[in-house]
């Protein structure tokens, strides 16, 4: 295949998966819709067999549901529970299949972490990826409509605002820190950002006082304050390694300083920061619940705004080259002010 050919590619499952992602949202979205009218202890009641499969509530304007309709509403939304985690993975596949058509039509061959928009359609992988790995084990699938949304959504954001024609890595990228540096903060990001959606899920679910919808049937306030952390904990040991040590490394081999003050280092390590004190005020101070969910958004707020907002609002980061319009507009002006030699 031509270079041309494999960026074809890459935009054509891009768009698959998107189409798939929404298809999955639309699975999920009748999930929970026909669950909607069914209280939890109701359904609850009926799984553990209590009142003998008595058909109560016969008629539809009495207020009360029948034992037979909670069964077949659970039997459908088991249904399409599966389907959207059915096609969330066929989703996965080809958001997979586009990340490897990017690498491979760039001349020579590599990694497809040259610009925001492959970052950004590598981050959105490694959630919809750390979604997947952990829902049996833990029981997610629940998170299933909150991530194909959040996905689907930047996905969109990262076609319209930030598609760039595959090109060539700049000198600094030009490393084999790259793979390590970045697959680091990618990994670390997709956690953070799960456990982000778990800890303003908890928040709702607090406020919430109804015994029907999502929010009902979320897991309890503790089970998802665990989630929430175990997200955390795993994605901060992965975050240090990435940030305060193989970034330095890199820095210092491609400008000869570990630490350069540059816009992104200190954002990154304010992000550091904040996500140790999560972790410490939890294992000291006893922290759980809203003061820990509330901690783990700003942790995610100063995530996302080194992650986009600083290759929009600095002009003087040194990692500029992640925005290529910056990289072609310095270009530019270092040429333009560039001293003319006469002959």
């Amino acid at each position: 295949m031509t270079d041309l050919q494999w960026e074809t590619l890459s935009n054509q499952g891009v768009a698959a998966a998107g189409v798939v992602y929404f298809l999955a949202l639309l699975a999920y979205a009748v999930q929970w819709a026909t669950l909607r009218d069914v209280p939890v202890r109701e359904a609850e009641r009926v799984a553990a067999g209590v009142g003998g499969g008595e058909s109560r509530g016969s008629d539809p304007d009495d207020g009360v549901i029948s034992d037979q309709d909670v069964v077949r509403a659970t039997e459908r939304s088991d249904l399409f529970e599966r389907l959207g985690l059915l096609l969330t993975g066929i989703g996965a596949l080809a958001h997979l299949v586009a990340l490897v058509g990017r690498g491979a039509a760039a001349d020579p061959n590599r990694v497809p972490w040259g610009n925001m928009y492959e970052f950004t359609l590598s981050g959105t992988f490694v959630v919809v990826a750390l979604f997947l790995a952990t829902t049996r084990r833990w029981r997610l699938s629940w998170l299933g409509p909150v991530v194909v949304g959040f996905v689907l959504c930047v996905l969109l954001a990262d076609v319209l605002w930030l598609y760039e024609p595959v090109a060539p890595l700049t000198e600094a990228l030009e490393s084999y820190w790259l793979v390590i540096h970045v697959v680091a903060a990618v990994i670390a990001t997709g956690a953070f950002t799960l456990g982000a959606i778990t800890s303003a899920l908890y928040l709702l679910k607090a406020r919430s006082t109804k015994e029907t919808g999502y929010l009902a049937r979320l897991p309890e306030l503790a089970a998802l304050d665990r989630i929430s952390y175990r997200m955390h904990a795993f994605g901060f040991p992965v975050w240090t390694f990435g940030v305060l040590i193989s970034g330095p490394i890199w820095a210092h081999q491609a400008w000869s300083s570990y630490w350069n003050w540059d816009p992104k280092e200190v954002w990154a390590f304010i992000t550091w920061v904040v996500y140790a004190a999560y972790l410490h005020a939890r294992a000291t101070a006893g922290w759980r619940g809203r003061n820990a969910a509330l901690l783990a958004l700003v942790g995610a707020a100063t995530l996302w705004f080194n992650f986009i907002g600083i290759n929009f609002f600095s002009t003087s980061s040194q990692h500029s080259y992640a925005n290529g319009a910056e990289v072609e507009r310095s270009v530019v002006l270092r040429v333009a002010s560039a001293p003319v030699e006469t002959p």
